[in-house]
């Protein structure tokens, strides 16, 4: 390659950088420069290959836009179509993609192998609500001192814990060591777009529900709270 042509190669490739002179929109209309057309009808009928002059005289017929759709067909397919609705609706369909697109999650919740009863309930609550939501989580069990040397204690706990939520979720990954800690990865029975959509549906029928007894929350809130007795000495 010359010096001349890779300069103007570079050129090129820069203006397109700058410029945006490469364009995902598809050709319609007076910008379709061929001389021939494979045509697609409104309703999706093959009409076939016309001329493209016959083509634009068409879609001025329906009161359309001639839409390229495959530009690499030979000849060009091309469409009629109404192109702002048309791109109206992809946007709506891509943003509602993107509303139900389910990213994977993996909270983490940390324990210690002789952790308090109530701690542990606490704990174990959090766990039930992120596999309620469709994530993952990795829990960690943190040994100190002496503690490292009873590593059963924490492969029971985690057992436990595996055993108690099990409804909601599986083990997904084993118990290991790692270090000075122990580690167990649970996963959710329901995926993370089940989850999503069993919670609007709940908000939902909340809302629906206080739409229908606006008096309701209010009136709750009008009984008086019982007195607090004085805490014994």
């Amino acid at each position: 390659m010359s010096v001349r042509h890779y300069a103007a190669v570079r050129q090129t490739v820069v203006g397109c950088y700058r410029g945006g002179s490469i364009s995902a929109e598809p050709r319609i209309n007076d910008r379709i420069r061929v001389p021939e057309v494979r045509l697609v009808g409104p309703s999706g009928e093959q009409v076939g290959i016309v001329p493209l002059a016959k083509a634009l005289e068409l879609a001025q017929e329906y009161d359309l836009d001639l839409v390229e759709v495959a530009a690499n067909a030979r000849p060009p397919v091309c469409k009629l179509m109404d192109y702002g609705k048309f791109k109206y609706e992809s946007a709506m369909k891509a943003r509602e993609a993107r509303k139900n697109q389910a990213h994977t999650v993996i909270k983490e919740m940390k324990l210690r192998p002789k952790i308090d009863p109530h701690d542990y309930d606490t704990k174990k609550g959090h766990v039930v609500r992120f596999l309620k939501q469709g994530d993952k989580v990795k829990i960690t069990i943190m040994f100190r001192g002496r503690e490292q040397s009873r590593p059963e204690l924490g492969y029971r706990l985690l057992q436990r814990l595996a055993e108690d939520v099990q409804d909601l979720g599986f083990v997904e990954s084993n118990p290991k060591q790692d270090g000075r800690n122990m580690i167990m990865v649970l996963g959710p029975h329901k995926k993370k777009t089940e989850a999503m959509a069993e919670a609007r549906e709940a908000q939902a029928a909340r809302k629906a529900e206080a739409k229908a007894n606006p008096g309701r929350s209010q009136n709750a809130s009008d009984v008086e709270a019982p007195a607090e007795e004085p805490a014994e000495a």
